[in-house]
């Protein structure tokens, strides 16, 4: 577990604010696509499973994962993708908290317990 000071996760922030919007763009065409993509999974047995979004869809969800994947890489857990809200592993007085962040906001201000998510979030 990379262990973040207030300073490395405040200079993360413009790297995940864009990789959250190359998710929200993929997620948003999978959404648009998913009516399409479970009519041709249920007419697949039937010779007829081809859809023309395919390939959309495939690419969409590409990039929904490599985009998620480069986020965890950095060591930042993703814990809500429709408000971004994310959490930094930190140290806080000898013990091991999450300094916590979603979207909209303009830099890191709150930390909660490991176990006390979002609803236990308290000022820095």
């Amino acid at each position: 577990m990379r262990l973040f000071t207030l300073e490395e996760a405040n200079a993360l922030l413009p790297e995940i604010r864009r990789l959250f919007q190359q998710i929200d763009k993929a997620r948003a065409i999978l959404r648009r696509l998913e009516p399409e993509v479970k009519l041709a999974s249920e007419r697949a047995n039937e010779g007829g499973g081809g859809t023309v979004f395919g390939m959309q869809y495939a690419t969409a969800l590409s990039d929904f994962l490599e985009n998620i994947q480069e986020i965890l890489s950095y060591g930042v857990e993703i814990k809500d993708f429709d408000s971004g809200l994310c959490d930094f592993p930190h140290e806080r007085d000898g013990k091991i908290v999450y300094l916590c962040w979603k979207r909209g906001e303009e830099r890191i201000d709150w930390w909660h317990d490991l176990d006390a998510g979002f609803a236990g979030r308290q000022p820095l």
